[in-house]
């Protein structure tokens, strides 16, 4: 019996390639909202007081928050490169694209996250005497630099992120084209609401913005869980194999 169950096991796995390249590609795309998400929330103290630089500070949550951001950078990128090998017998040139935009998100990530860890290490040279006033101007620009690296990363590339990998499933039937299409219909919207944004009208994260990044939440939740446990439909993988 537990030669056939072994047979049976293998049989499946010889018959969808893309099997663990899927499970690996959903399973990063959830680790980027499990990372995002707490990052999200313990980063309060030092974007929402000005003062938090020459403040009793909350270091050691600041320092994981960021750490997490980094989870999540990494994951981003992990999500392209595990589905790359499936995504360019479709389209290459999409699947390419897919790979460069989450590059691009993960680094500017890293730029706001680089930026939050100086406010740190200068919160902690302001005990040695170092000058109030101007610690505290250089902690607001370090954190507005971070605002401008959320707008510009989780913001403005996860909308080409979608629109690159929610249009290659859409053409390639690997996925039921509903989760596809929320990608597509919240790409334009999402980055309509980053453009506004950018000029000042309307808060990244906040009211009617919040509303503009649902879409995309959604899609990129979905797809992580499809992706994750039931993988690829049979019908877009024998298509792929014809």
């Amino acid at each position: 019996m537990t030669t056939t169950a072994s047979r049976a096991v293998t049989g499946r796995t010889q018959q969808d390639p893309t099997r663990n390249h899927a499970r690996a590609a959903g399973l990063f795309y959830l680790l980027t909202f499990a990372a995002s998400i707490p990052a999200w929330l313990m980063l309060d103290p030092i974007l929402s007081d000005p003062g938090y630089i020459v403040g009793g500070g909350h270091d050691n949550q600041i320092i994981t928050a960021c750490l997490l951001d980094f989870v999540n950078a990494l994951a981003a990128v992990g999500s392209a490169v595990a589905i790359f090998p499936v995504a360019r017998r479709v389209s290459e040139a999409r699947a390419l694209g897919f790979v460069t935009t989450r590059m691009v998100e993960a680094a500017i990530i890293m730029i706001g996250v680089v930026a939050l860890l100086t406010v740190v290490t200068l919160r902690q040279d302001a005990a040695a005497g170092a000058d109030a006033a101007t610690l505290t101007v250089t902690g607001q620009a370090l954190v507005e630099a971070r605002n401008w690296t959320f707008l510009f990363g989780p913001g403005f590339m996860a909308g080409f992120n979608a629109l690159m990998f929610a249009g290659l499933l859409y053409r390639s039937r690997l996925v039921p084209r509903l989760i596809p299409t929320i990608g597509l219909i919240g790409a334009p919207l999402l980055l309509t609401a980053d453009v506004l944004n950018a000029f000042g009208h309307g808060t990244q994260g906040a009211g009617w913005s919040m509303l503009c990044t649902l879409p995309i939440a959604t899609w990129e939740l979905s797809i992580g869980f499809y992706m994750a446990f039931k993988g690829f439909r049979r019908e877009g993988v024998e298509a792929l194999a014809r």
